[in-house]
Parts: C-alpha cells; sequence; structure tokens
C-alpha cells in the first residue's frame, strides 16, 4: 500500500521513541497542556521496557524514604561504582527529582508501582549499597485497557518466558522455580499458564501483563488519556533544523503518518542506544572492532537516536565507566525457519550446581555478580582473544531442578533443547569437554577444585556466595551457600554464551537539561535525549535493578514538565503581549 505524505502538521512536542523515557516525556509534558506527538519506528510501542523486568532503580522513592535511605549513602555508593565519571550535578538532579516524578506517575496516571522489601544493589561490597529500597517494579496491567490498540503492544521475549507467561521477578518467579518440587507451586504454575494460553486462543495475546510489558501497557494508558498521538510504524527519516541550528521538526517516513511535523518546543530523541549499530559498536566497544564480536537482545537500539544527532551536530559521550550494560546472551537458532533467537541470562548462573568456563576448561570469576558485572569479568578475560564467550557447566541434579536458561528442568523433555542448539549434553567432563573444545585434564580439574568449595560453602577463588546480592540470586533453600553445589552427577550439559547488553551507556552528550550538545559543548536548540540515547547519568556504573529504566523515567518526566512549563509560560506572555497590543 502506498501512501502520500501529509502536508505538515504543527504539534508542540514531537517524542521519539514509545519507551519508557519517551512515554515519561510525552506524559508530563502533555499534562501540562501541550500538544504532543510520539514517533516509533517498530510496529510496537513499547521498545526493550517492554520485553524487560520493569524494576526502576530510583533510590527516594517512598519505600527508600521509610527505610532511612539517604541521598548522601545514595550518593556515596554511586562514587563508588564509578569515580572517575560521577557527574554529581547530574546525580543531584536525578536524586532531587526522584519523590517529585514517582508521585506524579502514582497519583495522576494510571502507573502504580510495588516496593519490594528485598532488592540488593548490585555491588553490596561497596560502602553505601543497600539490601532493599532503592529498586520498585510495576504493579501487573491488564491489556484490555488500551481498546484496540493492544495488538501494537510489543510481545514479550519468547525465550524469556515460561510457556508464554512472562513471571515477575519475586515471589512469582520463585513459584516457578519451585514448581517442579512443590505441589503448592505446581498448582500456581499451572493456573498461571492455563489463563496465558486460554487467553493467547481467544484473545490473540496474553492479557495478563507483568514486567516491563505491564509498565508500557499502563504508560500507554496513561499518554492516550493525556491527548498523547503515538504513532508506530513511524521511523524519523530526518531532523528540520534551521539556519541559525535550532531543530523545529522532523520529516517521517513509514507510509501512514510520513511527511514533516513541526515540533514548536522542540524534538527528544528517546529512541534507544546504539548497541544494535555495528558501525558505532565498532568505535566505542573494545571487544568489538569487527562489529561481529557482540550480540543484543534489546528492541529498537540500532543507533537511530544518535545517527539523527550527530548529523545534526551533536556528539557521542564515552565519558563513562563501561560503553554498555553487560550481559551473557546464547544464540540459537528457530527451528522452522532457522531463525536467529537469543536468550540473555539475567538471574540463573549463581544458581548452585552451575558454574561458567572459559574456552580452555577454567573458570575465570563470580557467577553469582549481576549480569554486567559478570560480563565486565568476561570481556576482561577475553580481552586478548579474538572473539568473546564462554560455556555454562551443569550436571543431571542442576539441570533436573532449575534448568539452564531457556532449556527447562524436569520433567519438560530436553530434545527440543538439544535441537536448537541451545543444549549441549555428555556422558562425562571429558566428553563434555571434547564437544565445546576446552580441554578435558582441565575442566576435570575445575570441576574438582569448584566441588572441594561447594562442600565447604565457600568459593576461595572469586568469593561465589560471599555477598547478599549473591545469595539473592542463589536458591535460599540450599544450605550451606544459596550459591554453591557440587557438579558430580552426570550426565552433564553446556550452554553457550556471547557477550550481549540492555543498552548502552555511551550516549548522545546532554547537559542537566537533557538538551543535547554539540561539538563545541554549547546547547542545539529545541534538541533533546533522555534514556539510552543519552549518556550514562551514572557514569557508566551499573547500580541494581532498573539502572537503565529509573533515570529514564525520572529524566524523561522531568524534561516533559519543564518543557511544558516553558510552553505554558510562553503562552501567557503571548498572550499578554495580545492584550497589550489590543489596548493599545
Amino acid at each position: 500500500m502506498s501512501y502520500t505524505p501529509s502536508p505538515a502538521r504543527d504539534y508542540d512536542v514531537l517524542v521519539v521513541g514509545s519507551g519508557i523515557a519517551g512515554l515519561s516525556t510525552a506524559i508530563a509534558a502533555a499534562h501540562r497542556g501541550l500538544r504532543v506527538v510520539v514517533a516509533e519506528q517498530n510496529p510496537y510501542f513499547g521498545g526493550t521496557t517492554a520485553i524487560s523486568a520493569g524494576w526502576a532503580w530510583v533510590p527516594g522513592n517512598p519505600a527508600g524514604q521509610k527505610a532511612g535511605d539517604s541521598k548522601d549513602e545514595v550518593k556515596t555508593y554511586l562514587k563508588a561504582l564509578a569515580p572517575e565519571n560521577f557527574n554529581e550535578e547530574r546525580i543531584d538532579t536525578f536524586l532531587d527529582t526522584v519523590p517529585e516524578a514517582i508521585n506524579f506517575f502514582e497519583n495522576h496516571t494510571e502507573v502504580n508501582f510495588v516496593y519490594p522489601e528485598k532488592a540488593p544493589d548490585y555491588q553490596m561490597d561497596l560502602p553505601g549499597a543497600r539490601i532493599g529500597g532503592r529498586a520498585i517494579l510495576p504493579g501487573d496491567a491488564d491489556a484490555r485497557i488500551l481498546g484496540k490498540r493492544r495488538k501494537e503492544l510489543q510481545p514479550y521475549l519468547s525465550s524469556y518466558t515460561v510457556f508464554g507467561y512472562m513471571p515477575q521477578v519475586g515471589d512469582d518467579l520463585t513459584q516457578f522455580l519451585y514448581a517442579n518440587r512443590s505441589l503448592k507451586s505446581f498448582a500456581y504454575a499451572g493456573t498461571k499458564l492455563t489463563r496465558t494460553w486460554f487467553d493467547q486462543l481467544t484473545k490473540g495475546q496474553p492479557i495478563k501483563r507483568t514486567n516491563g510489558s505491564a509498565m508500557i501497557t499502563r504508560m500507554v494508558k496513561s499518554a492516550l488519556d493525556a491527548g498523547v498521538e503515538i504513532w508506530t510504524s513511524t521511523p524519523v527519516e530526518s531532523l528540520i533544523q534551521h539556519d541559525d541550528g535550532a531543530i523545529t521538526g522532523a520529516v517521517l517516513g513509514g507510509g501512514r503518518h510520513s511527511g514533516a511535523v513541526n515540533a514548536r518546543y522542540g524534538v527528544v530523541l528517546a529512541g534507544g542506544g546504539f548497541t544494535g549499530n555495528a558501525t558505532l559498536r565498532r568505535k566505542y566497544f573494545d571487544h568489538d572492532p569487527e562489529g561481529t564480536n557482540h550480540i543484543t537482545p534489546t528492541v529498537g537500539h540500532n543507533g537511530s537516536s544518535a545517527v539523527l544527532a550527530i548529523n545534526a551536530g551533536g556528539q557521542i559521550s564515552n565519558d563513562v565507566f563501561t560503553p554498555g550494560s553487560w550481559a551473557p546472551v546464547t544464540e540459537f537458532k528457530q527451528l522452522s525457519d532457522d531463525r536467529q533467537r537469543l536468550f540473555p541470562h539475567l538471574r540463573q548462573i549463581g544458581l548452585p550446581g552451575m558454574i561458567t568456563v572459559d574456552r580452555r576448561g577454567k573458570r575465570f570469576g563470580n557467577e553469582a555478580l549481576s549480569y554486567h558485572d559478570f560480563g565486565r569479568q568476561l570481556l576482561e578475560h577475553d580481552k586478548n582473544e579474538t572473539d568473546t564467550y564462554a560455556w555454562i557447566i551443569a550436571d543431571e541434579k542442576c539441570m533436573d531442578t532449575y534448568g539452564i536458561g531457556y532449556a527447562k528442568p524436569w520433567p519438560i523433555p530436553r530434545q527440543y533443547f538439544y535441537d536448537t542448539g541451545f543444549l549441549l549434553k555428555a556422558t562425562t567432563l571429558r566428553e563434555l569437554a571434547e564437544k565445546i573444545g576446552a580441554d578435558p585434564a582441565v575442566l576435570e580439574v575445575t570441576v574438582e577444585r569448584f566441588n572441594g568449595f561447594a562442600r565447604k560453602g565457600e568459593d576461595e577463588d572469586f568469593g561465589r556466595g560471599s555477598t547478599a546480592y549473591n545469595h539473592f540470586r542463589g536458591d535460599p533453600s540450599h544450605k550451606p551457600n544459596p550459591n554453591l553445589a557440587e557438579l558430580k552427577k552426570a550426565p552433564y550439559y553446556a550452554v553457550r554464551i556471547r557477550m550481549g547488553d540492555l543498552g548502552s551507556f555511551a550516549g548522545l552528550d546532554v547537559d542537566n537539561d537533557a538538551a543535547v550538545l554539540n561539538t563545541a559543548g554549547q546547547q542545539i536548540a529545541g534538541l533533546y535525549a533522555v534514556g539510552a540515547a543519552a549518556v550514562s547519568v551514572f557514569g557508566g556504573g551499573y547500580p541494581g535493578y532498573g539502572s537503565h529504566i529509573g533515570p529514564a523515567m525520572v529524566f524523561g518526566y522531568r524534561l516533559g514538565r519543564d518543557i511544558g512549563s516553558r510552553g505554558v509560560a510562553q503562552s501567557v506572555d503571548n498572550s499578554t503581549h495580545s492584550m497589550t497590543s489590543a489596548r493599545r
């Protein structure tokens, strides 16, 4: 179907991208009376937020305040995370805005939050870290609140669901983990799955939305209620730039909504980072000089926001501790058409009975660290190699109890996971080593040494199972250490992991007001960036659950609020000027 481009349309704000950053900006601006349109390049709205766990790291939220968490304590922790890249002004702005942003969303929109008591910061050994009160998550949502537009909701990452249902981290996920060990948990999981399958059959999609999908469902509902227009399948082809350098709108593609859009108060780039852009990865990711040593499970992070800003005079800031939020990812194939599928290992490799070894068969770090910090270990270990990969190893007891990521535990049959290339199996460690290309003697020694640590409950090599965060990633019912168990029951299993990400920390250079800066460090009038499109407020540190979503939501809210306030003030000034002129 062909479309004739529409004549130029006038709005107050054009937001590029419909993830948490873009929707937060749009809602806040619309609540102050501005006409806002959101242009989403994909057929679905929500971006990576919609396939994420939906957590938001927002110190100063009501639960943190009640627990006595202080701003100074948070800053101490953040400075310890990335001391050389600590930007106190931006951190202060973020922390000072959190209470206002959370209050706005909870009291003026459809968004609601759950405040878990326990959600440990990722590096509990650093000063200022806390066991809980900083990370929050969205309440579940019913997709029917979106009416017909629920069909435009970004589907879950299928490999990350349990047969179509996306468990929420916490009690919900725990019930699924124990479903093969507890009749009560089995019944709980069965009820959830039955409802999911019924909805899929009768309504074409799961109606109950959890995690980041619930967040986006509620955000989209709030945006539509506020009068925001959301256009999917509408990429931005170029920005409209005045002779003086100011951005005044954009040219949209995609057919139905193609054509120019004038944006009276500015264009907000919120279309994600650049981890799916091989050209930019080659420049900013040291481990990926050829653009082939990295895979990303993110949605929409193709660098489009970065390219738009660069073409308008902006630049990428790499003033960060790490340029990306790392995550180990397994690549496998769809049996029906050999299409690439991905599984990000965000939680499970810290469970008892699993270890991770390098290409030679040796452990190289603490598997119970966060996915990001584990990824840093792998990158450091393989820095002199031409490629980056490792292997998760487990025995039969571990496989029966927990599974390995996408490969489900007993009683789920395993042939499918072998056929897709996700899972390897061998009757002995020596045979497994041969299958993964490792040294059999090295792998046997590695497992024997780890088993000794497991019996004692103390990992003397890498300290696995030594912090509250490590334990949070383990099995609390396993003793003496939630993260350590022997690998001694044949057969043995292996899953290959490569380096992936959840977004980029390097990003467009912005000031404290989210205005994009040019190469001279000056604002490009009318151009803003929030979320993963902008450089990390944490300087490339990864403090805890929701370290992308938290700042994206808060800075998006703040930007929308400020643009809205300026728009209202300008309207008042214009009205006063008109009245004065009329009297004359």
